[in-house]
């Protein structure tokens, strides 16, 4: 894995909170948090465009499946 790698998935691990959520249904982050926190941690923002949207898709994805089967966390 990539320097930028590593920093984009301990950037994924901290903003847990910074969802966006429609009704009963997880949309997203907050892009506006979540590029906050990675310029204050000094994560390169173009590495941030480049992989937070398709790891993005997929957390969304599996927390929708969840809460659709009624699973906890």
């Amino acid at each position: 894995m990539s320097f930028e790698g590593e920093q984009i998935w301990d950037l994924v691990g901290r903003i847990g909170g910074q969802l966006r959520i429609a009704g009963s249904a997880v949309i997203g982050w907050d892009m506006g948090a979540v590029l906050a926190v990675a310029q204050a941690l000094g994560v390169n923002p173009r590495a941030v465009a480049e992989f937070l949207p398709g790891i993005e898709a997929v957390m969304v994805r599996k927390l929708n499946e969840r809460l659709g089967s009624g699973e906890d966390g």
